[in-house]
């Protein structure tokens, strides 16, 4: 059975960022199957869904996770507005059939998934490995992963905590997932190239409080020494070489 996917651009900052995300998308994809969220964006964004007021990646994640569970889709696949797809269109029927064959590979749901990138300075286990077709992991970055609402139901809800910019939320999710048993996959045929805090750099003082959330947020969940712990996670449990 291939599951339903919403796809959810999060606007904020340079609108035609977000426009070029959600053209991307919306290729070959159902005309209600791509939704654009402004996040109460200085810059509105024509057509979106606007929140009353910024939430930042956590909030724009929730409001997205309670607009998916309503339409009734099997994941949320949420879009940041500063990744590029470099593999082949289109992409949301692509996933949508990567997904159902995953699962019967893997005889399990996936719990979360999310696509490779070009580069990444902070999380090895997401850069591509072109000769493989999946890879099985304990966590995810959050850049544009896909999100089964059931998973997020099992493991116990987003769990935003005090942590207002949302930094660490994408970490803890699908670590919980993994732990919980759901297969948390980055997905080696379908790449994007991500340009980090395209927006969160221009607003000032943010990336400093961001960051000291992130750690007061990580801190309380996974003890102190949470960077190491994570650096010890970021192996690959399973490389695919078929699907």
């Amino acid at each position: 059975m291939i599951p339903s996917l919403l796809a959810v651009v999060l606007h904020y900052g340079d609108p035609s960022l977000t426009r070029a995300v959600e053209r991307a998308l919306r290729q070959g994809a159902p005309e209600d199957s791509v939704v654009v969220l402004d996040n109460a964006a200085p810059q509105a964004y024509p057509g979106a869904l606007r929140l009353p007021s910024n939430g930042y990646w956590g909030g724009g994640l929730e409001a997205a996770l309670d607009l998916a569970r309503r339409r009734g889709a099997t994941y949320l696949w949420f879009c940041n507005n500063d990744i590029r797809f470099v593999s082949p269109p289109p992409y949301l029927p692509r996933a949508a059939g990567r997904l159902a064959r995953l699962e019967r590979t893997l005889g399990h749901a996936v719990g979360i998934w999310a696509p490779s990138v070009t580069a990444n300075p902070y999380h090895p286990q997401m850069v591509r490995k072109q000769e493989l077709q999946y890879r099985s992991v304990a966590y995810v970055d959050g850049i544009a992963p896909a999100i089964r609402l059931d998973c997020v139901e099992a493991v116990g809800g987003l769990d935003r905590g005090d942590n207002p910019q949302g930094y660490g939320l994408d970490v803890w999710l699908s670590l919980r997932a993994y732990q919980a048993g759901w297969p948390v996959i980055v997905d080696q045929q379908i790449v994007v190239r991500h340009r980090y805090h395209t927006t969160a750099r221009t607003v000032p003082g943010f990336m400093e409080r961001a960051a000291a959330a992130e750690d007061a947020y990580l801190s309380a969940r996974m003890g102190p020494d949470w960077r190491a712990r994570l650096q010890r996670l970021q192996i690959c449990w399973n490389d695919g070489a078929t699907l």
